[in-house]
């Protein structure tokens, strides 16, 4: 069946096809860009100001002057229009006259033969002259052959036959011809170019190659259709060749790139999309959402069939003594361990030893048995015991034992010195000492003297005793005596 090209509008105005890239509506009739002019004035016209009469195009003025109502009381004014029809503007009452304005024709030198411009063979100056090829044209001259468009540096073609065109006409006249060629889509691509004596016989006929049926050595072909791939339509995935047209997915054959393309475990190419159900993982809550998920229809079986074997259970495999997890034993690989003194855990095994809660780097306290508790159960087997201790001031020991050492606020081991603590004896250091009065004190025995209320440097009184007192018993010790001190006047008494 022969191919049949779609027929395209015609300008009104000139005759010529009217594609979408050029085209101006009025009227219902579509219009070259170039030919959307004022048939009286010539002005430029857009979709504010043109006015269409019988597949004409006018400005509102020059339509009001034509054919618009004559005399007094109509247009703009009272009694200033006049019976103006506009006859004067039609340039085919009068050769050479346009706008009222006779055009003088202009006179150009003739250059010699082959120097002067290609289209009018006059001289060419410096100040007017447009390149192609080597050879100067006028700017009036540099348009194309066969639609007449004034053309530039940056979308001219010089053609076989010594002429230049603009793009679209030199694709038309000497480019490729058939489906797929000149077209702004695929489904609109025809053989017809804007009129068909526009037809040239020195276009390339370009016959449509199958290449699949071009086969190629066994392994070095296309690995879908097994044809010679050449250059101009290779694809290359993993080191293979393929065809541009074969490379697709092998399910839902979907035209890839090499930004969607996913190489298979079979060989084949997958869009994202098949290779997540063929290849990825299945089941509740894998992929984009976790509630809508499924197997595509796969049964259990064969799930289980394309997954690799892994066991789960990382504790049946015994490491060497002394270097496996201290929980179970077993070998801890890295993408499950953690770590306490340098110590490597299963991450299933890293729990409280007594409430098995799971535990984190800061939630896990190791204890002095080498094992690990939460805070809370840490603090019950190692804290300190009694009233006062713990999370509130009414927890009380579960064991009845205590856990502090100095009960007294005194060591009871250590060497004594005459440099020591004033109240203990023994050696002051760095991390507990209290001053006073160039005296350094331990901070469990920097407290009164008589009430034994823990002291800082705002509350410090010295005796001249050579002890401290906290305010109150310094006043009752030292202080003066009598009606008239101390917090209020007939209060005190001689104690």
């Amino acid at each position: 069946m022969p191919f049949t090209p779609v027929e395209t509008p015609k300008c009104p105005k000139c005759g010529k096809s009217v594609y979408a890239a050029e085209e101006r509506v009025a009227g219902g009739y579509k219009f070259h860009k170039t030919c959307f002019k004022c048939g009286m004035c010539n002005k430029a016209l857009d979709s504010t100001n043109c006015t269409e009469h019988e597949k004409e195009l006018f400005c509102k003025n020059c339509h009001a002057r034509k054919y618009g109502p004559k005399g007094y009381g109509f247009g703009g004014g009272a009694g200033c229009l006049s019976m103006d029809t506009g006859a004067h503007l039609n340039r085919d009452d009068i050769d050479g006259v346009r706008n009222g304005a006779r055009l003088e024709p202009r006179v150009i030198a003739k250059a010699p033969e082959g120097q002067g411009c290609p289209r009018c063979g006059g001289y060419v100056y410096a100040a007017e002259q447009m390149l192609a090829r080597g050879r100067g044209y006028h700017r009036r001259c540099f348009k194309c052959l066969l639609c007449n468009r004034t053309l530039d540096s940056t979308m001219h073609c010089d053609g076989p036959d010594k002429d230049i065109y603009c793009r679209g006409c030199y694709a038309q006249k000497f480019g490729a011809r058939g489906y797929g060629h000149l077209g702004i889509s695929s489904m609109g691509l025809m053989s017809d170019i804007r009129d068909a004596e526009w037809q040239s016989d020195l276009a390339p006929k370009v016959a449509d190659i199958d290449v699949g049926k071009i086969q190629a050595r066994a392994g070095e072909g296309c690995p879908r259709c097994g044809g010679v791939v050449f250059a101009a339509e290779l694809v290359l995935s993993k080191g293979r060749e393929w065809h541009r047209k074969c490379f697709k997915c092998r399910d839902c054959t979907k035209t890839l790139d090499s930004i969607i393309a996913c190489d298979g475990p079979d060989k084949e190419v997958y869009c994202k999309t098949c290779y997540g159900k063929k290849w990825g993982p299945h089941g509740y809550g894998f992929a984009c959402g976790s509630s809508f998920l499924q197997t595509d229809g796969m049964t259990e079986e064969q799930i289980s069939a394309q997954r690799p074997f892994v066991c789960p259970d990382t504790t049946s495999i015994k490491a060497p003594e002394g270097e496996g997890c201290p929980r179970c034993g077993g070998a801890v690989f890295a993408a499950e361990q953690q770590l306490s003194k340098g110590r490597m855990w299963h991450k299933k095994c890293y729990n409280c030893t007594e409430c098995h809660r799971p535990l984190d780097s800061m939630l896990a306290c190791d204890g002095p048995d080498k094992d690990i508790y939460c805070k809370a159960c840490y603090g019950k087997r190692f804290g300190p015991k009694g009233f006062g201790y713990g999370h509130a001031p009414t927890l009380v020991s579960t064991s009845g034992e205590s856990t502090i050492h100095f009960p007294e606020g005194k060591p009871l081991t250590g060497p004594r010195s005459s440099g020591g603590c004033p109240r203990c004896g023994y050696a002051v250091f760095a991390a507990e000492q209290m001053i006073s009065k160039s005296r350094i004190w331990h901070k469990r025995c920097f407290h009164c003297a008589d009430c034994r209320k823990s002291l800082d440097s705002t509350n410090l009184n010295d005796g001249p005793d050579g002890d401290i007192y906290c305010r109150a018993c310094y006043g009752r010790n030292f202080g003066p005596k009598g009606v008239g001190f101390g917090l209020g006047a007939g209060t005190l008494t001689m104690t």
